[in-house]
């Protein structure tokens, strides 16, 4: 069994600076030390679970480099380089792909004019690339992927604002097992999970709002902020643990335990096959 790898940045310079997201309010801001051990409580939990968590320098003025999901997207030794829909997240590429080429990956870029935002939006569960549109990424963009890669992709449109990346109202727990919120995407993209994902575990709106489904699994533990009592007893009956991680000071920014994190050599649920 190979070890998990998984790219965090510290929060040293996270805060609320601007608003791109229904949930960010700089009026109410973050409290920088409770953010600091939450993140440290989160990195905790993963070490202890025997993933090797590496570590990107934070740098100043880039308060959401924190939330290195969405950097882009890992598929073997390749990485495509997010395109941030918004300026004020633009400004983190260049460090993302410095430290993917410093690495060894090849980093690779999106045709100009396609927003496309990483792990964010683009998910595989099993050979599938499942990816969200709409309010960040283009469906254009995955489809590029899709010819690129020579992988299935199936787009969904996200249809709730707050849910406003794939990776906050979808997450893939093995091939053909994933949580879901199903209000976030519209009847078409909820068939398409439907026929695609024989094993699908409804989240709650109450616990969708406390980021349930912006979970990190590491093979039967699937680690979760706190506050999502049916969940957990709903992972347990499908043969996983759940654990708490308290992470509502980076909910203030639209983020929780999967943003916070890149898998780098690829999410338990992905089934590449032959690259």
């Amino acid at each position: 069994m190979r070890t998990p790898r998984i790219l965090m940045c510290p929060p040293d310079f996270y805060g609320i600076e601007y608003e791109i997201n229904p949930w960010m309010s700089r009026a109410r801001g973050a409290a920088p030390d409770r953010a600091r051990q939450q993140w440290r409580n989160l990195y905790d939990a993963l070490v202890a679970l025997g993933v090797q968590v590496e570590l990107m320098t934070p740098r100043p003025g880039l308060p959401d480099l924190v939330f290195t999901a969405n950097a882009g997207l890992i598929f073997g030794n390749r990485f495509f380089s997010s395109r941030f829909a918004h300026p004020e997240r633009q400004r983190e590429t260049p460090y993302f792909d410095e430290w993917f080429v410093g690495h060894g990956f090849s980093v690779e870029h999106l045709p100009e004019g396609v927003y496309f935002e990483g792990a964010g939006d683009a998910l595989f569960c099993g050979p599938t690339l499942f990816a969200g549109y709409r309010i960040r990424s283009h469906a254009a963009g995955h489809l590029h992927l899709g010819n690129v890669l020579e992988r299935m992709v199936l787009p969904m449109e996200l249809v709730d604002e707050r849910f406003y990346h794939l990776d906050t109202c979808f997450c893939p727990l093995a091939p053909g097992e994933a949580i879901y919120f199903p209000d976030a995407f519209d009847a078409y993209g909820r068939t398409v999970l439907q026929q695609h994902i024989p094993k699908l575990i409804p989240v709650v709106e109450t616990e969708a709002e406390r980021f349930a489904c912006n979970a990190v699994v590491v093979g039967k533990t699937v680690i979760v902020n706190a506050g999502s009592d049916q969940l957990a007893e709903d992972l347990r009956r499908a043969g996983y643990a759940c654990q708490f991680v308290e992470l509502d000071e980076f909910i203030k920014a639209g983020g929780s335990a999967k943003c916070l994190t890149l898998r780098l050599d690829g999410e338990d649920a992905a089934d590449w096959g032959d690259m």
